[in-house]
């Protein structure tokens, strides 16, 4: 059976033959469509990019009607129990986990590059004492440019790499730092010794004591948390960031744009949503009236339904086991039993379950980050950096006519983690490089900076989220043509 689409002009009676590749047809293939010589052409419309792809990937693969969501095929569940953050924005940005010595290189890469220069540390310091900490991030991640005599290089890859890690590196600590300001508190400076999410623990809840150590399982609930949001395709920032990168602008300023789309209320802001909404029910009790006002339209159930799942998100059942092990820790959050009983009514319904809304990744993600010592306001900030730095490579010549909202050509395989890391340490034994620096440098900062954000908003009542690998994978992407493997 041919891979083409045949139309018929009922206009003219003209037919063509556009070709599919990937289950999608190029809109600028519509354009030969016309009904004579002076004719502009057939042009597609979709102001939401609803049903609009953008460009090439093996990064990120969905299945919205199972339920499955993989990076570079690996199931998310099995990275958010055997991985950390920083080797999953590796897997990310280059596709292949690492092996021992690479890990350690890329740690210790991403580690020793946590501080920033005083002068960015005091143009913080000058901003309003109630200053939005999503404005003063935005505000200093473009002013990292400035520090960086190689921002503007971005046709030379080891240059684009260097910047890539730094924005992994620094965007905790201008999230930290942002924190602490509306906190009033003094800033805190990186801890070299701790783990990437425990030292944003420690930047951000270090007081007197001499050295902070971080609670295991609060360190390793955030830890899993940037993973969950390292890349999830193409949502509004990483598109943003996507179209900024391919003017060539610096990685830097193509971030700081991606967190500004990030800051609207329309991107993010549902962990705090599910948060109002769970006060404002008050009491176990009170769910079952909850639901009638949902089903009269008097309400909403928030953290529920998904434009892109239609079944249980997979990431919302990582995030509910998470919950368990952060309170055994913190003690038990009283709104999470108005979220149980929420969701184990909403789950029986057939009013929900005929629609198809079931909870998502949002749903508990906001008790953890209140938890967390996060309130509502500071996390998802931080996280979206990475999936919107490492993505994808696209060519900025031709950013514009890929599209803008969705990927193609993601790798349904899907690779056993621990299948997979059996092939790494024979690959050390031999001494053999992974195959391929792949795609992107993007996505992973924009993770980092996602969950940063997060924690950001978190604190002023609205949060966001963006992937620092995801983001800076998907800026590359605009200055790189991606090659699928």
């Amino acid at each position: 059976m041919p891979d083409t689409l045949t139309i018929t002009d009922d206009r003219t009676g003209n037919t063509y033959q556009i070709p599919i590749e990937h289950g999608t047809i190029r809109a600028m293939d519509l354009r030969q469509i016309k009904t004579d010589e002076n004719d502009f052409g057939l042009m597609s419309y979709d102001p939401g990019y609803i049903n609009t792809a953008s460009t090439k990937s093996t990064i990120t693969y969905i299945d919205g009607e199972r339920g499955i969501l993989r990076y570079r095929g690996y199931p998310i569940e099995q990275l958010a129990k055997e991985s950390t953050f920083l080797e999953v924005a590796f897997l990310i940005l280059f596709g292949e986990l690492p092996n021992r010595e690479e890990l350690d290189s890329w740690e210790h890469d991403i580690t020793h590059q946590t501080y920033l220069h005083e002068k960015l540390k005091s143009l913080m310091q000058s901003f309003c004492h109630d200053a939005h900490p999503m404005s003063i991030f935005i505000a200093s991640v473009a002013t990292l440019a400035t520090f960086s005599t190689g921002a503007r290089s971005v046709d030379d890859p080891e240059r684009r790499l260097e910047q890539v890690k730094s924005l992994i590196a620094k965007v905790p600590t201008i999230a930290a730092f942002s924190f602490r300001h509306l906190r009033g508190l003094p800033y805190v400076y990186p801890d070299t010794d701790l783990s990437y999410s425990g030292n944003f623990l420690n930047m951000m809840f270090k007081m007197s004591e001499a050295k902070y150590k971080p609670e295991p399982a609060l360190e390793r609930a955030l830890d899993v948390l940037f993973i969950l949001h390292a890349d999830h395709e193409q949502n509004c920032s990483t598109s943003t960031m996507r179209a900024i990168g391919s003017s060539k602008s610096d990685p830097y300023s193509a971030l700081s744009g991606a967190a500004a789309a990030l800051y609207g209320p329309l991107h993010g802001g549902a962990n705090e949503a599910v948060l109002r909404m769970l006060q404002e029910i008050g009491h176990v009790d009170h769910v079952p009236a909850h639901i009638k006002q949902v089903k009269t339209g008097e309400s909403r159930l928030m953290g529920f339904g998904h434009r892109v799942y239609k079944n249980y998100d997979p990431r919302a059942s990582i995030i509910k086991e998470i919950a368990d092990q952060v309170f055994e820790v913190t003690g038990r959050n009283p709104l999470l039993d108005i979220a149980l009983e929420l969701e184990r009514i909403a789950l029986e319904d057939e009013y929900f379950v005929s629609r198809k809304l079931y909870p998502n990744v949002d749903f508990y993600s906001g008790l953890i980050y209140q938890a967390l010592g996060l309130h509502y306001k500071v996390v998802n900030s931080c996280t979206g950096d990475i999936g919107t730095v490492a993505a994808k490579k696209y060519d900025i010549n031709v950013w514009m006519a890929d599209g803008v909202y969705r990927e193609v050509g993601s790798n349904s395989n899907c690779t056993d983690y621990q299948a997979r890391r059996l092939n790494v340490r024979y690959r050390e034994k031999a001494g053999q490089a992974p195959k391929g620096f792949v795609h992107t440098l993007n996505n992973t900062a924009l993770a980092t900076s996602r969950t940063m954000l997060a924690v950001l908003e978190q604190f002023q009542q609205r949060d966001g989220t963006v992937t620092i690998p995801s983001a800076l994978s998907k800026y590359m992407n605009g200055l790189e043509m991606l090659e699928l493997q």
